[in-house]
């Protein structure tokens, strides 16, 4: 991690909608910390230092399971808040970031959060919609992964990232063990579904690509339901 700016939340970092929203006034301290590729951002279990908002590049949020494995959860973008709900429930680190490629982030230290800015309405309101937006889509994708088949569930995933709303970009991959997954299953499930879905002419693969060929019978597969 390297910290390229130390200094007082200035107006060139508040032109997007959102950090204008987060912050009524420019004079927060804060850091512009910078992560490479494939570098831990937040690690599972340990203490919350402070409030993350990723304001460039592309991370990903992972959890561990009782077998030691990782659970891949989304991916995410800018604007992105981390660290919310450990610094309001004051719990340790729920689910490991780690940055997919050179990220940004704004950080701002735990003891202002709470001694500041947890006083600030418009901030809180702000930061409520983060939050709320993450049990949303969480809650959906594990009725999904719970009640449905995988072979609905893989529909559900594409038919989810065609769309192209915010949370279809955020479990947008081509990687099949990632997609697997995303969707609750192993790579061999769903390396079977796939095959059948490219025998059935609904899909064809090219190289690493999934490309859909009959969105009807995928919509129909899916049952309607969408990871968002």
């Amino acid at each position: 991690m390297q910290i390229i700016q130390d200094h007082l939340l200035s107006t060139d970092y508040l032109n997007h909608k959102e950090l204008k929203m987060l912050f009524t006034d420019n004079q927060h301290p804060f850091q512009i910390r910078r992560y490479n590729r494939n570098e831990v951002v937040l690690l599972e279990g340990e203490d919350i230092d402070g409030l993350y908002m990723q304001v460039s590049g592309r991370t990903k949020i992972t959890t561990s399971v009782i077998t030691g494995k990782a659970l891949l959860l989304r991916f995410c973008s800018a604007i992105s808040i981390m660290g919310d709900i450990e610094l309001i429930q004051k719990v340790p680190i729920q689910s490991q970031v780690t940055a997919v490629e050179e990220t940004d982030f704004i950080f701002i230290n735990k003891t202002y959060i709470r001694n500041k800015l947890m006083k600030d309405l418009a901030f809180l309101k702000e930061l409520l919609k983060h939050t709320t937006y993450k049990l949303q889509t969480c809650t959906t994708a594990s009725r999904i992964n719970l009640l449905a088949s995988v072979e609905s569930r893989f529909a559900s995933y594409l038919c989810t990232v065609r769309n192209g709303d915010t949370f279809g970009k955020e479990i947008h991959t081509t990687n099949s063990v990632e997609i697997a997954s995303l969707i609750g299953t192993t790579s061999r499930h769903l390396n079977r579904v796939i095959e059948k879905f490219v025998n059935e002419k609904m899909i064809e693969k090219k190289k690493k690509e999934i490309i859909v060929i009959d969105w009807e019978k995928i919509e129909n597969i899916s049952g309607g339901l969408r990871y968002e």
